[in-house]
């Protein structure tokens, strides 16, 4: 499991929005699984490593904190924040409800060139699904969700989201075992977009819902002990 020291040694960052830059370069690393939940995130060494003083890390870390990437122990340092099978349902949970709004509000919004880029990302997840290309099947799967996000104009909405995905991104690619057949959630995402062709907004919202539920069914049968195995990626 790395340390602080698995942190990159990059060049020194520029003093504009210095925080900001901290905040950005150790929030990628937390979700692309560079500094993994567990992984220590102490301000001397982010210092050193960063090339900046601790206040902004000091600040970046307390913006993590809120975000729920990382816990600020008071005199010992941060700690990249994993998550427990009661916390993940509840985001499941939290995103089931955001989702299902998001899809009320855009259906009747929804114009054709909306409709074209949607079935364009079911048919990218469906070709990467037949070559088993996990990392590509769900970067077109976060963005179909983020175009429905989108067309349903609501920016606070999407402000809720974006910090929902922030918890739970870092685990879409081991969390496969919750989803199960991506051939499915393909044939989930085709029913959702047949939906809003119609315009039932209902109907579409509905089988969103039904869409998230897979992983939350998976995890409530999950013991902790395997949870934690999936958390690892294993």
């Amino acid at each position: 499991m790395p340390s602080e020291a698995a942190v990159s040694r990059p060049a020194p960052l520029e003093n504009l929005t210095l925080w900001q830059r901290v905040h950005e370069r150790l929030r990628e690393q937390i979700l692309s699984g560079d500094l993994e939940p567990g992984a220590e995130l102490a301000e001397v060494a982010l210092s050193e490593q960063l090339g900046v003083s601790r206040g902004p890390i000091r600040e970046a870390l307390g913006r993590l904190a809120s975000e729920g990437l990382v816990t600020v122990r008071p005199r010992r340092g941060a700690v990249v924040r994993s998550l427990s099978k009661e916390e993940f349902l509840e985001l499941y949970q939290v995103r089931e409800a955001l989702e299902m709004m998001a899809v009320k509000l855009a259906v009747p919004r929804l114009r054709a060139e909306d409709f074209e880029a949607l079935q364009g990302l079911i048919e990218a997840m469906a070709s990467h699904a037949e070559r088993d290309e996990v990392a590509e099947f769900f970067e077109a799967n976060v963005a179909f969700h983020g175009r429905l996000l989108e067309a349903s104009g609501n920016g606070k909405l999407q402000e809720l989201y974006g910090q929902l995905l922030g918890q739970l991104g870092r685990y879409r690619l081991r969390s496969l075992t919750l989803r199960g057949n991506l051939q499915r959630s393909v044939a989930e995402h085709a029913a959702i977009l047949r939906a809003a062709k119609r315009g039932d907004a209902e109907r579409a919202a509905h089988l969103m819902s039904e869409h998230i539920r897979v992983p939350q069914r998976s995890l409530k049968a999950l013991s902790d002990g395997v949870l934690a195995a999936v958390e690892a990626g294993s």
